[in-house]
C-alpha cells in the first residue's frame, strides 16, 4: 500500500483527478488508502451534470466488473448522515449495482459543495461523458449557484471563455431542440445557428432539418439565415390595358418584336430587329413617320 499523502485537494482539481485516474482497487490515494464500502451505503448526487447513461455502454461495463471487478475507485464524500454521496464514478457505481457486487472501492474526499460541483463536472468532460447540452446546464449552475463568471468557469473546466459562451447559448434554444442535441442527433455547431430563430415551432422545424447530419454546418446556417431574413422580391410591376395594347400594335406595325420593361408610369420599349433587312425596314418607316410628322 503506497503511503499516504497529504492535502490531495489544495494541489488543485486537475491534479487530484489525475491521481484518482492512477489508482488501482488495491492501491493508496493522495489522502489515504482506497476503501471498501458496501453499495448500500452510497448515493448517487442528484445534482451531478450526467443525466443520460447508454445502455450499451453499461451493459459492457457491468460485464467487465463481473470479470475484473471495479477497477478504477469511485471517489466519495461524507454525508452528514453517516452516508457517502458520488463525486466521481456514478456509472461504476450503476455497472456495479447490476453486476451484483455488494462492496466497491472507493476515496474518500472532505469536499465542499462547490467542490463536488466542480468535480463530478471536470470528471466527466475529462471522459466526454457529457453530451453538450449537460455541460451546458452544469457551467450555468456553477455560474448561479456559485456567482462563477464566464471567464471563471471556463479556467475552471479546462476550456476557452468562446466555448463556453457558446454552450450557454444552447440553453436559449426551445426543450424540443435541447432534447435532439442531448440524443446525438442535433450537433452543437448546428444548435446554435438556431439561437436566432424566436418562434419554437420554427425552431423545431428548422432542427429537423439539420438533423442526422442532413447538411454542414454551413449550409445550415445558411438556411437559417435566409429563414430569418428571405430575400425580399420586388413586386411585378402592374402593366395596364391600354399599355398592353399598344405593345401589341407596335409589334404588329414594326413587324419585329417589341418588349416593354416598367408599368404605366415609368418604363423602356424595346423593338428588336434580326439582320440589316430588319434594320433598314424600320429606318425606312421612322423616316416615314418623321416626314409627315414635320409637314
Amino acid at each position: 500500500m503506497s503511503a499516504v499523502r497529504k492535502g490531495g485537494l489544495g494541489k488543485g482539481l486537475g491534479a487530484l483527478l489525475s491521481d484518482i485516474e492512477n489508482e488501482s482497487s488495491y492501491g493508496g490515494g493522495p489522502d489515504g488508502p482506497v476503501n471498501e464500502l458496501p453499495i448500500s451505503e452510497i448515493d448517487p448526487n442528484i445534482d451531478q451534470p450526467r443525466k443520460e447513461f447508454d445502455d450499451d455502454a453499461l451493459s459492457a461495463l457491468v460485464e467487465s466488473i463481473k470479470t475484473h471487478g471495479v477497477i478504477t475507485p469511485l471517489v466519495v464524500t461524507p454525508k452528514p448522515d453517516g452516508r457517502y454521496l458520488i463525486i466521481a464514478g456514478e456509472r461504476r457505481y450503476r455497472a456495479a449495482k447490476a453486476a451484483g457486487l455488494d462492496t466497491v472501492p472507493v476515496c474518500v474526499r472532505d469536499c465542499t459543495p462547490v467542490q463536488i460541483d466542480e468535480l463530478s463536472l471536470i470528471e466527466n468532460i475529462q471522459r466526454e461523458d457529457l453530451n453538450p447540452m449537460e455541460v451546458a446546464q452544469a457551467i450555468k449552475k456553477l455560474m448561479d449557484d456559485y456567482g462563477y463568471t464566464q471567464e471563471r468557469a471556463a479556467e475552471r473546466i479546462g476550456k476557452a471563455r468562446p466555448t463556453v459562451a457558446n454552450l450557454l447559448r444552447l440553453l436559449e434554444l426551445t426543450d424540443a431542440v435541447q432534447k435532439l442535441v442531448s440524443s446525438g442527433r442535433l450537433s452543437a455547431g448546428h444548435a446554435r445557428c438556431l439561437v436566432v430563430i424566436s418562434d419554437p415551432d420554427k425552431q423545431l422545424e428548422l432542427a429537423e432539418k439539420g438533423c442526422d447530419d442532413k447538411m454542414s454546418v454551413r449550409e445550415f446556417e445558411k438556411l437559417v439565415k435566409n429563414t430569418k431574413n428571405p430575400q425580399k422580391q420586388k413586386p411585378t410591376p402592374q402593366i395596364g390595358l391600354e399599355l398592353k395594347d399598344m405593345i401589341v400594335r407596335m409589334q404588329r406595325t414594326f413587324g419585329t418584336k417589341v418588349s416593354l420593361l416598367g408599368n404605366d408610369n415609368k418604363g423602356r420599349i424595346f423593338i428588336d430587329y434580326y439582320n440589316p433587312d430588319d434594320l433598314a425596314r424600320l429606318e425606312s418607316m421612322l423616316s416615314f413617320l418623321e416626314n409627315n410628322y414635320n409637314k
